[in-house]
């Protein structure tokens, strides 16, 4: 049986699909497990063992769709369910599940902060439409795999750091999801530790200040590795403190302590981390501290994000309490020893 799983972005969601991938393939062993997601995003999951073949959409999708055809798939899971996969999946003509988005849910907790999400991870709906297969989740949580060219050693971070550090993400997709830089300085000069700085190239500024604080206890990496070697700084922290953002289920994945800290966005529309089986009431997971601030009465406002608050107070982040997350920083580093 030949199965072509969609997810085009984003470096988070991707990463979130990892164990539906892991458990068709060693659950149904006789599927040939194809991929179809953006070049961009390639990177994430070429060297994932359990992908047969990676498709990869550059500008054309008419271009995919045609080489796709060729496949001759006997059926399509949709793990992004939007206009660009509905062309796929017409376009190939085969059998296809997709996993249930929750729009009206989002809708009516970011408009009428009328909250009726489930209190699961969007994980657990990523194995929806493959339940038709007799494939369940494993609880095994994320994978990511490092490829072993672009592993890491000593020399790539300073000394300050060998004996351990605090992962700092301090990029995000959009503006809203951005802990302001003021917030962070004040973040690293209450925790006892050395610290990470960790983002993309478009973070350096950003960074560089944060890190000019003090040079030796803070390390601005941001713009100075590509996603596998992040990656790799990911793995080898002590804790990471991260925006709502991709590497956060990166770290999710290597079964990190992390401290989640929401902006415009909320970890109830299930995006939290994820460690194989955990929600946010009843099955809490003791090293994910979530901190976000609910008495501002518009949040969250958006199931993504903005370029910046759209009421321009941007008090969702300004108003969280640093000490509580330098606080809740140090005690998971404590437990980690």
């Amino acid at each position: 049986m030949k199965v072509l799983v969609i997810r085009f972005s984003s470096i988070g969601d991707i990463v979130l699909t990892t164990p539906v991938i892991r458990c068709l393939k060693t659950q149904r062993p006789d599927i040939e497990l194809h991929y179809l997601t953006k070049h961009n995003f390639h990177s994430l999951l070429k060297h994932n063992p359990h992908i047969d073949k990676l498709h990869l959409l550059n500008d054309s999708l008419d271009n995919i769709v045609e080489s796709l055809k060729a496949e001759k798939f006997d059926a399509i899971i949709d793990l992004h369910h939007n206009l660009r996969t509905m062309r796929v999946k017409k376009a190939l003509g085969v059998e296809s599940f997709s996993f249930p988005k929750l729009n009206i849910q989002k809708w009516l907790y970011t408009w009428l902060k009328f909250n009726i999400m489930p209190d699961k991870s969007i994980v657990d709906r990523y194995f929806e439409p493959v339940s038709h297969l007799n494939v369940r989740n494993d609880g095994k949580g994320l994978d990511y795999f490092i490829p072993d060219d672009k592993a890491l050693g000593n020399n790539d971070i300073p000394m300050s750091h060998w004996g351990g550090y605090i992962g700092c993400v301090i990029g995000g997709s959009c503006g809203t999801k951005k802990l302001p830089i003021e917030q962070w300085i004040t973040f690293c000069k209450n925790v006892p530790y050395p610290v990470m700085l960790l983002g993309g190239p478009e973070d350096t500024e950003m960074g560089t200040a944060i890190a000019d604080v003090d040079p030796i206890k803070i390390y601005n990496s941001c713009g100075k590795f590509d996603l596998n070697e992040s990656a790799g700084l990911v793995k080898y922290a002590r804790v990471i403190v991260s925006n709502d953002t991709g590497l956060m289920h990166i770290a999710a994945a290597f079964d990190k302590p992390i401290v989640s800290l929401w902006g415009n966005t909320a970890p109830e529309m299930g995006m939290f981390p994820y460690y194989g089986d955990n929600n946010l009431t009843d099955k809490a997971n003791t090293k994910s501290v979530i901190i976000e601030n609910k008495n501002v009465g518009c949040h969250p406002c958006s199931k993504i994000g903005y370029k910046q608050c759209p009421l321009g107070h941007f008090n969702c982040m300004k108003k969280l309490e640093m000490a509580e997350v330098s606080d809740q920083a140090t005690a998971l580093w404590e437990k980690s020893e």
